[in-house]
């Protein structure tokens, strides 16, 4: 067995090898491929190309040369890869969308921003861009290092000189293998004032460094919401921002707006945006839109959007930003490598390193020049030497049978180098007549100024950077231009920074048919009760308020929906409409299936763990669930609670845990138990029983019963009471519960049963969208068995009727607001009811 092993197989661990082998191809792509050098913003395919072309003599003052013969120098001498990769990497180059300062200069069809993609790299000629020389200025003055390429058979440069801060002019994006780098382009004035300022001042903070540069600056422009994505990115490295189109609303002859989009997000396909438009006006998602066009020429980007005359083009343009690529996010990922090392640098960090490697750049650059000039130098001291004794040397010349005799003799007799020697055997006839004697004089004169200029930059480090700070100021005059991208801070609908956003009280109203929209909590002036109300919020004809709250701008709203489902949004992100608009359609706002309707709102300042929100069905289903189980809210929502067949979600109330809950039915029975008779369950749990209901009967209301609180209850027809809790007794959760209000044809079933503490408003609103508000104190307070008082007068229409009550904070009372005459019920129990509800417990 011994002789037939084949000592040339070599036994390895199969679990070794592959480890080592895809670590050895991990570090390939992230050096070799896909992550820019901090030093040159460039990746190592960019700067074979730029290097070919500038090797070619494609330069920015040649002739444009088929791109075929680029690709081919490239992929033949530097990059062993597909043509195609280094053609598509090209033709990006020369991209004015895709590029802030296009490195390529392009001629004949590169693509276009609608997806568009270039011509055959045989039909297409190019060169290098009048910025693009500044890459490599200077690279024949050894100021950078050369590698073997991969065959061993040529030189490539490891870094360009990059006489501008590439990285972040132009950005950056990669994926490599585990990271990926995602650096946006920038203004190329603002970025070198960045870099002058730190070379001036190596303590200054990312925060003063803001102020000079603001933040990216994308080719195709469009705006930034908000400065907190910046700030976290420049401050860490990552962030994410916010990017929106640039559009303005038209005025048309016929009274009808259009929208006119002329500048659209970054690396967003133009054909593709007006694509998805049209798919939603299709489907119906966005209505209102009469005609959508494409009408960008050569003068620039021009995407127009006709509206019916009834639609509101703001709101419509809002609906277009949450829908579309109109608005899109830009994920920083400020990644790159530093001494062929991945790292997440911040702004100041990208700045120092480009900063550093200028000073490299410089002083090599330096020591080269005065390397030359000595050099000269030399041969000019040989040469005035020669001159002041020409006779001499004539004589030697003249006496040597040899060069080398001669050579030898010149550095013997006049203590030359070989060089200068050579020079003087070199020298023509011609340099010895007296004007040629003093251009040697004066050449010499100012080599030796030159000698000591550059001796004393090498010498003094603010000499070096003061040569830095002259030479960037150069490039930025002549390649500066206007910043495109705006970065806008006013209006509601464009912060994203919440905490530039005024917290403020606001009520948020929502109708039958899902129309959205927040308003300020003091556009509704206390009236007293048993007045016309004022028109809250205009509806269509069969549709009425359902539901009213009052929360802060900053607070998140959780929507939940009869399908027991819950989704989220901020105070600040529902639409501001005026007083009687009827607001946004909610599915503009929440991503809720067809049939789905909100049935509850829970605003909710902090999700902490010991608070609970409890639930309770139509059904009388009920469920306690800790808060915190709802922190993480996708935006198709999350199942808040299982449901049993043909019930449905009526009421979420939030509560410490400690409190009695109170369950009111349609035909005026109330059941009232502590909560921890419902223990806490999941978040998709079902639920126990909460109440016992009679046949035809169903829950209208959940609230929870605090200290001293009492029970309002407000019916269809408008009349409503404030009970006493102490005439509600604690019973076990499942009873059936007891008579709270008596209900008869006059005042109509239960719409409304919740608790107050007399220290608020209610507002009273019916389904023809008429909304009254009153102080509950005004409201008369009576016995469980009574009818109550009128609240609010109605019509003999078939839409006068309640359809929603809500607590809203207090408001001082307005000395002009009518006072009307109390139309206060019979007051006394009606005989034997009080017993007859006061049914068993479960």
């Amino acid at each position: 067995m011994a002789e037939m092993e084949n000592p040339r197989v070599k036994e390895i661990n199969i679990t070794q090898e592959m480890r080592t082998s895809f670590l050895d191809y991990a570090m390939s792509v992230i050096v070799s491929r896909a992550l820019p050098d901090v030093r040159d913003g460039l990746k190592p395919v960019h700067r074979r190309i730029l290097y070919a072309m500038n090797d070619l003599g494609m330069t920015s003052d040649k002739a444009f040369k088929k791109s075929a013969r680029i690709v081919g120098e490239v992929i033949g001498k530097y990059h062993p890869h597909g043509d195609s990769a280094v053609y598509e990497t090209m033709v990006r180059m020369a991209q004015d969308f895709n590029y802030r300062y296009m490195l390529v200069e392009g001629h004949g069809n590169f693509g276009s921003v609608d997806g568009d993609s270039a011509a055959a790299m045989r039909y297409t000629e190019a060169r290098m861009s009048k910025i693009s020389m500044e890459l490599v200025r200077d690279l024949n003055k050894d100021t950078i290092d050369y590698r073997d390429n991969y065959d061993g058979s040529e030189r490539e440069p490891v870094v360009l000189p990059s006489r501008f801060p590439n990285l972040l002019v132009n950005g950056s994006a990669g994926i490599a293998v585990g990271m990926a780098t995602n650096i946006p382009p920038h203004q190329l004035g603002e970025v070198i004032d960045g870099v002058l300022a730190l070379s001036k001042d190596p303590e200054i903070t990312i925060q003063e460094l803001m102020e000079i540069i603001p933040g990216p600056d994308f080719p195709t422009a469009g705006k930034i919401l908000g400065r907190s994505g910046i700030r976290k990115a420049y401050e860490t490295g990552r962030g994410s921002i916010t990017l929106r189109a640039n559009s303005f609303i038209e005025e048309r002859a016929n009274g009808k707006q259009a929208i006119i989009i002329t500048e659209i997000p970054y690396q967003v396909n133009k054909a593709k945006l007006v694509e998805r438009i049209a798919e939603l006006v299709r489907d119906k998602r966005i209505e209102g839109i009469t005609d959508l066009r494409d009408e960008s020429d050569r003068n620039g980007m021009r995407i127009v959007i006709e509206l019916r005359r009834d639609v509101n083009a703001n709101v419509l343009l809002n609906n277009l930003y949450k829908h579309t690529a109109l608005q899109t996010t830009f994920g920083i990922n400020m990644l790159s490598l530093v001494d062929d090392q991945p790292k997440v640098l911040n702004l100041k960090q990208m700045l120092y390193y480009y900063l550093e490697h200028q000073k490299v750049i410089v002083r090599r650059r330096t020591q080269y020049e005065l390397r030359k000039a000595e050099a000269r130098a030399h041969i000019l001291e040989g040469l005035r030497i020669a001159l002041d004794h020409i006779d001499e040397i004539i004589a030697l010349i003249r006496g040597s049978q040899t060069t080398d005799i001669a050579r030898e003799g010149l550095m013997t007799k006049f203590e030359l180098s070989e060089k200068q020697a050579q020079a003087i055997l070199d020298m023509r006839l011609q340099r010895l007549t007296g004007l040629e004697r003093d251009k040697i004089e004066q050449e010499y004169s100012e080599l030796m100024t030159l000698i000591g200029n550059l001796r004393a930059i090498l010498a003094d480090e603010e000499k070096l950077l003061n040569l830095i700070r002259e030479e960037l100021l150069e490039i930025k005059e002549r390649f500066n231009d206007e910043r495109r991208t705006e970065i806008v801070l006013a209006g509601l609908e464009s912060i994203e920074d919440e905490d530039l956003i005024p917290q403020e009280n606001i009520v948020i109203s929502l109708t039958n048919k899902g129309y959205i929209k927040r308003l300020p909590v003091s556009t509704y002036r206390s009236q007293r009760r048993g007045g016309r109300g004022i028109q809250g919020m205009g509806t269509n004809e069969d549709d009425f308020v359902e539901h009213l709250l009052t929360t802060s701008t900053h607070d998140t709203i959780l929507f939940f929906t009869n399908k027991g489902k819950v989704y989220r949004s901020k105070g600040y992100e529902i639409p501001e409409f005026s007083r009687t608009a009827k607001g946004l359609p909610i599915i503009n706002l929440l991503e809720v299936d067809q049939g789905e309707w909100v049935n509850a709102i829970i605003p909710v300042q902090e999700f902490v763990d010991d608070w609970f929100l409890f639930f309770t069905t139509k059904q009388g289903i009920s469920k306690r669930t800790p808060l915190s189980s709802f922190a993480h809210i996708r935006n198709n929502g999350l199942i808040a609670l299982g449901l049993r067949e043909n019930d449905e979600l009526i009421s979420v109330k939030l509560t410490d845990g400690e409190r009695d809950i109170i369950i009111g039915t349609k035909n005026g029975l109330l059941i009232r138990f502590p909560e921890t008779d419902v223990r806490s369950m999941g978040r998709t749990a079902t639920g126990v029983k909460g109440i016992t209901l009679s046949a035809g009967d169903e829950v209208v209301g959940m609230d929870i019963l605090e200290e001293k609180d009492d029970i309002l209850i407000v019916t269809k027809k408008g009349y409503g009471k404030r009970t006493g809790a102490e005439e509600y007794r604690i019973q076990s959760r499942g009873g059936k519960g007891i008579k709270t209000c008596n209900i008869t044809d006059k005042n109509g079933d239960l719409v409304s049963v919740q608790t107050v503490s007399g220290e608020e408003d209610i507002m009273v609103i019916t389904a023809a969208g008429v909304v009254i508000r009153m102080d509950v104190a005004q409201i008369s307070r009576l016995g469980r068995n009574t009818m109550g008082v009128k609240l609010i007068r109605l019509g003999d229409e078939d839409e006068q009727y309640v359809s929603t009550v809500a607590k809203v904070e207090k408001e001082a009372e307005s000395e002009d607001d009518s006072m009307e005459d109390d139309e206060t019920m019979a007051e006394q129990p009606l005989d034997g009811e009080s017993q007859a509800s006061e049914e068993s417990e479960e």
